[in-house]
């Protein structure tokens, strides 16, 4: 006897097994269904002769139809006429739709879903007990003793604070997760540096320094958020990625609708509009108009936000209680630090992964990279810095800012008057004298940008295999905001379809400037916190510093430049903030002679 079996594995392509068993022979044809979707048929083993052409003749009539299927969902703006199938690979009840991975990407995307893995923090109660969560008011931090005879701190010596974390009940802490920022600092000398935290799962924590300037300092612990408020935020994007969703308008003559938008889209009878990008695989989706094509579409703006939170939860998102609050310290907060004396030996502390990778000092931002950070304090020294180069700014409203401050910085750069929306863009402005070019294009979907035009709506890496290249070009990424509500898998693919368009870029035109923004910290509110917390973007801001390690890039590391200032957090860092970014960037464009 022998089994045919046929498997429809997707809508082109097909598989045909045969197996041959020793079965007694039977003029009756089996069919039985299978357990994943094909049909597997069991026939005497001469009738084999007759079966294949008839399964091959099969076959080709379908792939006809399917190929005819696809070419008219192509005519029509790819609309699905079913409820879209997920295919997210983690997700327990999915509605996100990825593109597939290659072996090698779906190796680097788990790799780098383990480097972020964040302790398992559950929720005691249910509702919530607020008085077993992590209290900032009952919690503190220790600075430890010098680590040399004498108890002075010197310069290039390690610091280290310990911190120990209570609940609201004043009881110790005996697990970790929660989320805390460290920093030394001294305003009068406009001085500051990020610290590195180290969890120990206990309830305990340490804060490790690099000591960088001579003269007084103070530490700041910070609770961003407790352990159990990040277990909270774990669970809306696994359950809710879509609660940012987003709306589009179609029009055809006087015939308007709106529909909703997303990567994730529950399913539902109605069609859907299928607007995946064909060259990076980037997924889009509208649920179709009742009336018009999908052709039709004319715009996308953010639709709204659903907070669905369990009761009892925004509890843990209280500012000035338990989000963004100052631990006190357990004895002094602030040491004195001496000047290094002349063959000292430095402190090392094995609990230090990497350090800094720099620090303020009287307001300007010092390197420790090797790169001299130079001054550029007037129009002229940044005209002539640029003069002869083409910067190309991609991303969101953080990059928007570095197009703005060019604009205000220089008066010779006037902007062309491209008639875009004021949020979006894209803009470009030309100083003809010096020959500079500065341009700004927002980045593709999701983006929660209000009436942005369809037409407008594209993908950084569509846009830099585009660019020509060169020793006169500097392209200047930032992609991180956008994405903080969405699974992780979503931002990783899109990192990775970046990352090979500024391959390509850097093999064709080997000598053009990239520079990659990182994220940074931001006032959170309720809202703020659930649609963009530092913690969202903490794990973004990893994996963005891993997919282009080793890349010849540069980071303007705006982490840390907005960790380290005095200034409060904003997702639109202060002018002092944005004024040392863009040091950075013309120190890498125009690097100091001899540095």
């Amino acid at each position: 006897m022998i089994q045919v079996s046929l498997w429809l594995v997707n809508q082109r392509n097909f598989l045909v097994t045969v197996l041959c068993r020793d079965e007694d022979s039977s003029l009756i044809m089996k069919v039985r269904p299978s357990t994943r979707g094909g049909v597997s048929i069991c026939l005497p083993k001469y009738s084999i002769i007759f079966l294949f052409p008839a399964v091959f003749g099969f076959i080709f009539v379908l792939r006809n139809m399917v190929f005819l299927k696809f070419q008219f969902q192509h005519k029509v703006n790819f609309t699905m006429i079913y409820p879209r199938v997920s295919t997210h690979r983690n997700m327990h009840d999915s509605f996100c739709t990825f593109q597939t991975p290659s072996t090698k990407d779906a190796l680097e995307e788990r790799l780098l879903l383990d480097s972020i893995a964040w302790p398992e923090t559950s929720i005691l109660q249910d509702p919530l007990s607020l008085e077993q969560t992590s209290d900032p008011a009952h919690s503190s931090f220790t600075i430890l003793p010098p680590g040399r005879g004498g108890g002075e701190w010197r310069v290039g010596d390690q610091l280290e604070v310990m911190i120990q974390m209570y609940d609201f009940n004043g009881r110790p802490k005996t697990s970790g997760g929660d989320l805390l920022f460290s920093r030394l600092h001294n305003l009068k000398l406009g001085a500051g540096v990020a610290g590195q935290v180290v969890d120990h799962l206990n309830g305990s924590y340490s804060a490790v320094f690099s000591l960088l300037w001579e003269g007084s300092l103070s530490h700041q612990v910070t609770l961003v958020h407790p352990s159990e408020a990040v277990t909270v935020l774990r669970r809306l994007t696994s359950e809710q990625p879509d609660r940012v969703y987003f709306q589009s308008l179609f029009r055809s003559g006087s015939l308007s609708e709106t529909t909703t938008c997303n990567v994730c889209l529950r399913p539902t009878q109605q069609p859907l509009c299928n607007y995946t990008d064909l060259r990076t695989g980037e997924p889009w989706f509208c649920y179709k108009p009742k009336k018009l094509s999908c052709d039709a579409r004319i715009s996308h703006s953010k639709g709204g936000f659903k907070q669905n939170l369990k009761a009892k939860e925004e509890k843990l998102f209280q500012s000035g209680v338990n989000m963004k609050v100052s631990l006190q310290a357990s004895g002094p907060a602030s040491v004195t630090v001496w000047p290094k004396k002349k063959g000292q030996p430095e402190v090392k502390n094995s609990s230090v992964k990497s350090g800094p990778s720099g620090y303020y000092y009287k307001g300007a931002w010092q390197a420790l990279d090797g790169t001299t950070v130079q001054q550029f304090n007037t129009s002229s020294a940044i005209s002539q810095c640029l003069k002869g180069k083409m910067v190309h700014l991609y991303g969101d409203s953080t990059i928007r800012q570095w197009f703005e401050y060019f604009r205000a910085a220089l008066p010779d750069l006037k902007e062309f008057n491209l008639h875009s929306p004021k949020q979006v863009g894209p803009f470009m402005a030309l100083d003809y004298a010096n020959n500079i070019l500065v341009t700004y294009r927002c980045h593709g979907p999701p983006l929660r940008f209000v009436n942005v035009p369809a037409t407008e709506l594209r993908y950084i890496a569509n846009e830099l295999d585009g660019l020509t290249g060169g020793s006169n070009t500097v392209v200047v990424i930032g992609i991180w905001s956008h994405f903080s509500t969405f699974p992780m898998e979503l931002y990783i693919q899109r990192l990775q379809s970046i990352r090979r368009a500024v391959v390509r870029l850097l093999v064709r035109a080997p000598d053009t400037l990239v520079v990659i923004r990182t994220a940074n910290l931001k006032a959170l509110t309720l809202y703020e916190t659930l649609t963009n917390s530092d913690w969202y973007s903490l794990q973004r801001d990893k994996v963005l510093r891993a997919v282009f390690k080793g890349l010849n890039v540069h980071l303007v590391d705006a982490w840390e430049m907005s960790l380290a200032h005095h200034l409060p957090h904003s997702l639109h860092p202060q002018p002092p903030i944005i004024k040392n970014m863009i040091d950075v960037l013309l120190s890498y464009i125009c690097p100091q002679k001899g540095g």
